[in-house]
């Protein structure tokens, strides 16, 4: 018998007891819930240093799960130097996709400066298991790290528009024993029932959304635990489900029509940074071109707090006095990201984190809420940094080239087939794909950006990706974290301040 084997052997013998411990756990974690969320933002910005941060100190951290299969593969490509990513490989319980990942990815000694990444396959409905597990692998690795030497909880936040990785992305988080799952983007309807399934080690089937789908026709994403596991799966913890969003109507769809338990609500206002809701009605400009938010997108909170579920308010609520009204609002707490973003354990480099704080305390920052840049057709927060993929010089310089395809949407091609196309790809191709002319009108490659704002930008024959920064409108009261005379703060400055 394999050490697999033994392992989920082992873990199924006593399936009642998990249960029974698995019920008492969540009683106990019923009983406070965390009054701060660190949000899970880009990609790897919010990444297991910080969450593990967060957790320890009494609050929820979050790690993104946007991309970490890219993340792992070119941090073990540079080496692990600390030997973190390793360690916590070496807790995976499948010992076969434990050494083919580092048979793959791994350089002992790192690349040689100025060489790219060896790049990570993309993703498709019928990717071989290598591929997928390497989406698991990447997720268990994250949460394991995150919630290593401490008892506190920490959570995973995920994207409903990027679904193809989501149900291995889930399994992983679980298998490492995460204790929350938040979602936004989209309209998370049939995740409750998936963290059920993939919690008694049941498959879990996830519906695509197809662009040109015909009526009846019906694409889906399949996982399947016992066939991941080479035999019987462990029975998990399921994790708080925690949907964000930017509406009372969104709300109480999800808390009524949802396929299983919502736990509660993460409610997002325009102000907060990354991705935004659109505008309710007919998209308006103002004369900066961003989308103008009127009253009707205001969360009408009271007929959120009347569904009975924990909430936590998002978008410019980084001070004491916000957390107040929060709390006076009805909501458990808030959810704070830009504050965390630009902390000192952020995965953001330590250079873009410098140059936008010390810009902040001077109330310098330019935040510009893009109503195109994002391929997902969300209007997105971009700072305005020089050197990034907000000058337009720097945009055009890029070579257009979708090598990662996180962002990628699902179309019909004519023979009933899935294929995949992008805005932001080469115009050409898009084209080819059956895509609009004006719906690659201004695009930016966020995949490629955000990658390298945390360090791991591709390098093509023309240079280095160039970063993409996102911020939301409280970006410029940094300084209310920072200590007279310095020009950083850490996670546990933010909570300070939070919290006195």
């Amino acid at each position: 018998m394999s050490r697999t084997s033994e392992f989920y052997q082992f873990a199924g013998m006593d399936n009642v007891c998990t249960q029974i411990l698995g019920a008492i756990v969540g009683l106990i974690r019923t009983m406070k819930y965390p009054t701060i969320i660190q949000g899970g933002m880009g990609v790897a910005v919010s990444g297991w240093l910080l969450a593990r941060t967060v957790s320890k100190l009494g609050q929820l951290g979050v790690v993104s799960a946007t991309a970490l299969d890219v993340v792992l593969a070119r941090k073990l490509q540079n080496g692990d130097p600390d030997g973190h990513l390793r360690r916590a490989i070496a807790a995976f319980p499948v010992e076969e996709i434990r050494g083919q990942v580092l048979e793959d990815y791994f350089s002992p000694h790192g690349k040689a400066p100025g060489e790219p990444f060896r790049n990570v396959p993309l993703l498709g409905p019928d990717s071989p298991r290598s591929r997928v597990a390497l989406v698991v692998l990447a997720n268990f690795v994250e949460v394991f790290l995150a919630k290593e030497g401490h008892a506190g909880v920490v959570g995973v936040n995920l994207m409903e528009k990027i679904q193809l990785p989501t149900l291995p992305a889930l399994y992983g988080a679980m298998l490492a024993g995460v204790d929350y799952v938040l979602m936004g983007a989209g309209i998370p309807r049939a995740i409750p029932q998936c963290l059920d399934r993939l919690a008694e080690g049941s498959d879990a089937t996830l519906r695509l959304d197809v662009l040109g789908a015909l009526k009846g026709e019906e694409f889906t994403s399949h996982f399947s635990p016992a066939e991941f596991c080479g035999g019987a799966a462990p029975v998990l913890r399921r994790p708080f489900f925690l949907p964000i969003v930017s509406s009372a109507t969104l709300a109480i769809t999800l808390a009524r029509k949802s396929n299983g338990v919502v736990d509660g609500f993460v409610v997002e206002g325009s102000s907060a940074g990354g991705h935004n809701a659109p505008p309710r009605g007919q998209m308006q400009l103002n004369e900066k071109g961003e989308p103008v938010y009127g009253v009707r997108d205001l969360p009408e909170i009271e007929k959120i707090r009347d569904l009975g579920l924990p909430f936590w308010l998002a978008g410019a609520y980084g001070s004491p006095e916000r957390l107040a009204e929060a709390r006076q609002l009805g909501a458990q707490g808030v959810q704070l990201g830009t504050p965390f973003a630009y902390c000192s354990e952020s995965g953001m480099t330590d250079e873009l984190k410098t140059r936008v704080v010390r810009e902040s305390i001077g109330a310098r920052v330019d935040v510009f809420t893009d109503p195109k840049a994002s391929p997902t057709g969300f209007p997105f927060k971009v700072v305005q940094v020089a050197g990034s993929v907000s000058e337009q010089e720097v945009r055009q310089a890029r070579r257009p080239v979708c090598d990662l395809g996180v962002l990628r949407r699902a179309y019909r091609r004519d023979d009933g087939t899935v294929g995949f196309r992008c805005p932001s790809e080469p115009r050409d191709a898009f084209l080819r794909k059956g895509g609009e002319a004006v719906e690659s009108e201004g695009r930016t490659c966020i995949c490629n950006g955000l990658l390298a704002t945390i360090g791991l930008g591709q390098m093509h024959d023309t240079g280095t990706e160039p970063p993409l920064l996102t911020a939301g409108e409280g970006v410029n009261e940094l300084r209310r974290f920072i200590r007279d005379g310095e020009t950083s703060y850490s996670a546990a400055d933010v909570l300070q301040h939070m919290l006195s």
